[in-house]
């Protein structure tokens, strides 16, 4: 995600890039990513992006940054981390 305030309107804008799959990992360390996903459905991925947007304009984030979600064999995905 990458965000900031636009002069001309003071407003935060907020763009959105695609995930990265990193489920192939050693000893924690990702091995092979790979963008977009192949698992999730456009559905799981629109809802991400409308809650990665609403998360960044809650807290005011104005920088770029990584939100990180597990996601189950369901598309139930779940907060981890943003940083």
């Amino acid at each position: 995600v990458l965000s900031g305030t636009t002069p001309a309107t003071g407003e935060l804008d907020i763009l959105c890039f695609p995930e990265r799959e990193c489920s192939i990992q050693r000893r924690n360390q990702k091995v092979v990513e790979e963008s977009p996903s192949p698992h999730l459905l456009p559905s799981t991925r629109r809802e991400m992006i409308r809650q990665v947007k609403s998360l960044v304009r809650e807290v005011g984030y104005e920088s770029a940054g990584t939100v990180e979600f597990l996601v189950d064999r369901h598309q139930k995905f779940y907060f981890l981390e943003m940083n």
